[in-house]
């Protein structure tokens, strides 16, 4: 129902800058919930970043909150992902992450194939 396509990952020198996007594509949907999540090697997938199409404050794992800016284009269906001061250990494949719903509560989730960060020297 819903394809997402993502750009933007690629190798990074510690203390740059990458900026992901995703934009949702497909037959009608109602978006409430876009985000990026990440997962590395040996550890589990976790939430980066999300922002509700609704207009809620956006929400951070605590080691992006300060470097990392999610923002959100709802007449697009795009969400991007602005990741400065970059480290090493932010290296992982990231996924954008999109959520469908209604005032209910949540009816779909949908995942993209993921784009690699690498932050090495």
């Amino acid at each position: 129902q819903v394809q997402l396509v993502e750009s933007g990952g690629g190798l990074v020198q510690p203390g740059g800058s990458l900026r992901l996007s995703c934009t949702a594509s497909g037959s009608a949907f109602s978006i409430v919930v876009m985000g990026w999540y990440r997962q590395a090697p040996g550890k589990q997938r976790e939430l980066v970043a999300s922002i509700s199409t609704v207009g809620s404050s956006p929400r951070y794992t605590d080691s992006a909150k300060g470097r990392f800016t999610i923002s959100r284009d709802t007449t697009k269906n795009t969400v991007s992902l602005q990741m400065n001061s970059l480290k090493p250990e932010d290296t992982a494949v990231y996924y954008c992450n999109v959520i469908l719903g209604t005032v209910l509560g949540p009816t779909a989730s949908y995942w993209g194939q993921g784009t690699q960060v690498t932050v090495s020297e």
